[in-house]
This record gives C-alpha cells, structure tokens and sequence, in this order.
C-alpha cells in the first residue's frame, strides 16, 4: 500500500490552488475521472506510468501536475487510487459537492439536467427555469421548470455555487445580469455570444460549433499526413494506438478502456482563464 502525505508545512488545499496552473487543473480533472473509474473497478494501486497513458500524458507531465499536490506516492510502488481521488477532489473544491441552477429548459438544458454523471461528479442540479410558458411548470428529471422571474428569490433559497445558461443567444446576457444580480459568481454559459460580466465573476463559454470545427480541422489535417507512430500524445486530449513494450505487463482492464473516453476532452479546459472573462474553446 503507498503511503500519502499532505502538503508540506500543513499547507491547505485552497492556498495549493493559487499555485496551480490552468493546464495542470484541467489535467487534474482528467486524472479525477480516471481514479474514479479505477477505483469503480476496484483498483486500489496504479502507476504514474499507466495513469498517465490513460489520462492521455506522458508520465513526466504527470508528476509534475500531481507534485503541486504535494507527495502522493511511493517510488516504484504507485499511487493510493482512493487517498489521491480524495486529494484532487480537495484541491478541485469537489469535497462538499456543488449546488447547480440552469437556466434554459429547452432540449440541451433538459438533456443536462438529466444527466446522472454530473450527480456522481459532485454535482446536483437543484434548480431550472426558462421564461418560456410553454415549458414553465413541466416536470424535468425530478425538478420542475420554474419562471425565470422568480429566480432571484430562489438562489436565495437554494444556495447555488454554480449556474448554467442554455438559452438562445439574445437572451444569454440577461440571463447572466440576473444571475450576477442573484450572487451567483461562477457561470457556464452554452451561448455562443460573449457575456459580459464583473471581475468578481468567472464565467466559462462552450461553444459547441466551435469544438465541431476544431475536430474538422484535425480530420482534414490527419487526413494529408503519413500515418503516425503508434504512441500516447501527451496534451492532446487523446491517446493514438499504443503498442505496449514487448516486457511490458498487461495493464488493468480498467486502464485500458479509459483512455478511449478521453479522446472527448475539452478544449476550453485547457485553456487560460481570468475573471470576469470567457473562455472560448
């Protein structure tokens, strides 16, 4: 069993997180996803090595990225897949779970809060409201849709830490005035436009056309190329066809399937981030 360590000198989990660069946080959630598969399989021991090949990195990047962590592991021995899970999750502020709101009812929105990975991820959509008649009072995934109006007064019942906007474009910007107005100071936005919002106030853009056009871009470039060694890209967000070496063991079969999931990692995760800005794939 590898022995865990907390950070030198006592050091707190959100004084670790100033230090942390943006790359390296979105690795982490990767690695996170992986633990948590690992550890669904009953894993308790992995290696750097096969930790790495399945978040899509090289091993050197990896212990560079956990050694923000302080020590985590034993040489030669490997990593404590429950303790370093827990150890991630403090760090990603996921320990007491996060209280999400969506606004926007219409068929993403819904297809978001029906998702059940984003319960087991720590977090619980306690909340969704659209402006839309037609939909306001629907039941959705055990919740139903409320009127936008009265969300104010809601955020102030449900204490939400998170907020989600699905709504179309021209309406993404009042959307997230109430929501700045409502105390709300984290916000993903699925609009495509960009949301203007205080310093105080991070706000996150997906832009699904645009992830789209980037996996085009890819397509037609690996399409003109030679085909490439069969090796792990590390920071590509996916791992090419691996052949293990000939006295390489087998890895778990838990490491085998998840890198295939990987190959979905987003680009706005890896990309630099400040307050009060949006981020765009």
């Amino acid at each position: 069993m590898t022995e865990q360590h907390e950070a030198p000198g006592g050091v707190s989990g959100r004084a670790l997180q100033k230090d942390i660069p943006q790359a390296t946080v979105a690795r982490l959630a990767t690695y996170l996803r992986v633990l948590a598969m690992l550890a669904d399989d009953g894993v308790a021991i992995v290696s750097s090595e096969e930790l790495a090949v399945a978040a899509g990195v090289n091993s050197a990047k990896l212990r560079k990225d956990l050694s923000f962590l302080g020590p985590n592991g034993v040489r030669g021995v490997g990593y404590d897949v429950a303790k370093l899970r827990a150890r991630i999750e403090g760090v990603l502020g996921l320990s007491q779970g996060h209280r999400v709101v969506l606004v926007g009812a219409g068929n993403l929105g819904r297809a978001l809060v029906g998702y059940g990975g984003f319960r087991r991820r720590g977090f619980t959509v306690v909340g969704i409201f659209d402006s839309d008649p037609g939909v306001i009072g629907i039941p959705v995934a055990g919740l139903v849709v409320r009127d936008v109006t009265e969300l104010a007064g809601a955020v102030a019942d449900l204490k939400p830490t998170i907020a989600v906007i699905t709504v179309p474009d021209d309406a993404a910007q009042d959307v997230c005035d109430r929501l700045v107005a409502s105390g709300l100071q984290s916000i993903l936005s699925f609009a495509p436009c960009e949301l203007v919002a205080p310093a105080t106030v991070e706000v996150r853009r997906v832009d699904l056309a645009v992830e789209m056009q980037m996996l085009s871009f890819e397509r037609v470039r690996n399409a003109e190329q030679p085909p490439l060694p069969e090796v792990a890209h590390a920071g590509s967000g996916r791992i090419a066809h691996r052949l293990p070496a000939p006295h390489a063991a087998p890895a778990h079969p838990a490491l085998q399937h998840s890198a295939t999931p990987h190959t979905a990692t987003s680009h706005t995760a890896t990309e630099p981030s400040s307050k009060g800005s949006v981020v765009t794939p």
